[in-house]
C-alpha cells in the first residue's frame, strides 16, 4: 500500500548534516515494511474468517471495509494530534495503537464472535493511519534535506518488500504448512500471527521511546495570493484526481482480496488456501519492480502518458481474466500488480499540481480518497454473490476506465486551473 504523502517541507532541528541518524532511520523503515506487512495480511485472513464462519463474499468483504474505512475516519484527527503532541509522539502513539488492535484478536478468537474481528481490524487500522500521518516527515528530517527523497524512496521500498512477502509468510501462519493443522484449528489459526505482530509493534514503540530524534518544523511557504482567493473546488484536476484514487486504491484492494478465492475455483487453478495465498506475493511483488522501474521511464515520459499506458494495460489484463480460464486468467490478474505500481504517487502529484499555498489541504483530500480501499471490495463482494466471482472483476474494470479518462483529460483540466488563477 502506498504511503500518504503530507506534501510539506520538514526541516530537523540542529545540523543534520553532522548527527548519525543511522539508527533512527533503520528503525522508521523497519516501520514502513511492517505496516505493508500488516495491510496485506489482510488479502489472506479474508478466506481464512470466510471459511471460519461460513461468510457471503459481500460479509468476507466488511474486513477490508473496517480497515480502509479507518483512513476516512481517523486521518484528521491524526492530524490534529500530531500537530498537537508532535510526530515522534504520533509515531508512539500509531505504534501503541496498532498493536491494541493486534491484541485484540485474542479476545475475537476466544468470543469466537465475527464483528470483534471487525473491530480489532478498525483499531489496527487506526493505528497505521496514525502512524502514516506520522512518519514521512520523519524520515525526511532524518538526514540531510538534499537526499531526503533517497530515504523516502528507501522507505516506500522497504513499504513494498512488506507488501511482497507478507502473504506467503501469512499463507504459511493461517493455514499451516499443508493446510491441514490449521483448517482444524479454524480461528485460532489467526492468533499467534497478530500476538507477534503486537510484540514486533510494542518492541518498536519501546526503541523509539529512547530514540533521539530530530525535532520537526514545518517551513512557511510564502502565499500565492492569487492561488489563496480560490478554493479547491475550483480546481477540476484536483477534485477529478480525489475520485481517480478513490478508485485506484478501491480496485487494487479488490483484487488483491479476491485472489485467493479465485484461484480457489476449479476452472482457474483449484488450488487449495494455502497453496493459492502464496502466490498473492507475485501481485504485490509485481508493484514493487514496477516502481523501480517506473521511477526510471517518468524521468523521460510524461505522468499522464505513462498513467494511460498503465491503466490500458490493466483493463486489457481484466478483460483477459473475465473472458478466459486456467493459468491464463491466473497470470494475467497477477501481471495487473507490475502495472499498478506507479499509479498512486503518479495520481497524487498530478492532482496536486499548480495548487500552490492550497498543496496542503488538497494532499488531505486525496487522503480520504483512500477510503475507496473499504468501498470498492464491498461492491465486488456484492456482485460476486449475485453473479460470480469471475465477473466480479468488473467492478475494478469500471474503476480503471475511470482512470483512463483522468489520465486523458487531466491536462486539460490542469490548464482549466491555471487560466483560473493567472
Amino acid at each position: 500500500m502506498s504511503e500518504i504523502n503530507t506534501n510539506q517541507s520538514f526541516i530537523a532541528g540542529g545540523n543534520a548534516q553532522n548527527q548519525n541518524y543511522a539508527l533512527p532511520l533503520t528503525a522508521m523503515t523497519t516501520l514502513f515494511f511492517l505496516w505493508g506487512f500488516i495491510t496485506v495480511l489482510n488479502d489472506v485472513l479474508i478466506p481464512r474468517l470466510k471459511d471460519v464462519f461460513d461468510l457471503s463474499y459481500t460479509e468476507a468483504m466488511m474486513i477490508q471495509f473496517c480497515f480502509f474505512s479507518a483512513y476516512f475516519i481517523v486521518s484528521l484527527p491524526a492530524g490534529m494530534l500530531v500537530k498537537r503532541f508532535g510526530y515522534k509522539n504520533g509515531v508512539l502513539s500509531g505504534l501503541i495503537v496498532a498493536s491494541i488492535g493486534c491484541l485484540l484478536f485474542y479476545p475475537a478468537v476466544v468470543v469466537h464472535e465475527y464483528w470483534l474481528f471487525l473491530s480489532a481490524l478498525f483499531v489496527l487500522a487506526a493505528g497505521i493511519t496514525v502512524l502514516q500521518v506520522s512518519a514521512n516527515p520523519y524520515v525526511a528530517a532524518l538526514g540531510p534535506e538534499k537526499t531526503a527523497s533517497s530515504r523516502l524512496n528507501l522507505a516506500q521500498a522497504l513499504n513494498s518488500l512488506g507488501t511482497t512477502i507478507g502473504p506467503a509468510v501469512g499463507g504459511f501462519l493461517l493455514f499451516g504448512g499443508a493446510g491441514a493443522l490449521a483448517a482444524e484449528a479454524g480461528a485460532d489459526a489467526v492468533k499467534v500471527p497478530y500476538l507477534m505482530l503486537a510484540a514486533a509493534l510494542l518492541t518498536i514503540a519501546v526503541v523509539f521511546a529512547f530514540l533521539k530524534l530530530p525535532e520537526i518544523t514545518a517551513h512557511t511557504e510564502e502565499q500565492d495570493c492569487k492561488v489563496k482567493e480560490h478554493n479547491l473546488l475550483e480546481a477540476p484536476h484536483l477534485v477529478m484526481g480525489v475520485v481517480a484514487i478513490f478508485c485506484y486504491v478501491g480496485a487494487e484492494v479488490a483484487i488483491g482480496s479476491f485472489l485467493v478465492n479465485y484461484f480457489s475455483e476449479g476452472h482457474i487453478a483449484g488450488l487449495a488456501e494455502h497453496e493459492a495465498a502464496k502466490y498473492i506475493s507475485y501481485y504485490w511483488g509485481g508493484a514493487m519492480i514496477g516502481r523501480f522501474i517506473g521511477s526510471a521511464a517518468l524521468q523521460k515520459v510524461a505522468p499522464s502518458k505513462a498513467l494511460l499506458f498503465n491503466t490500458i494495460c490493466i483493463v486489457i489484463l481484466l478483460a483477459v481474466t473475465i473472458l478466459t480460464d486456467g493459468t491464463v486468467a491466473m497470470w494475467s490478474v497477477l501481471a495487473i500488480g507490475l502495472f499498478n505500481s506507479i499509479m498512486f504517487p503518479t495520481i497524487f502529484s498530478i492532482a496536486i499540481e499548480g495548487l500552490g499555498s492550497l498543496t496542503s489541504k488538497g494532499s488531505g483530500w486525496l487522503c480520504l480518497a483512500i477510503v475507496g480501499g473499504a468501498i470498492v471490495p464491498l461492491l465486488q463482494g456484492l456482485f460476486a454473490d449475485f453473479v460470480n466471482i469471475q465477473l466480479s472483476f468488473i467492478i475494478p474494470a469500471i474503476c480503471y476506465v475511470y482512470i483512463a479518462w483522468y489520465a486523458i483529460n487531466v491536462v486539460k483540466l490542469s490548464e482549466r486551473w491555471t487560466r483560473k488563477v493567472s
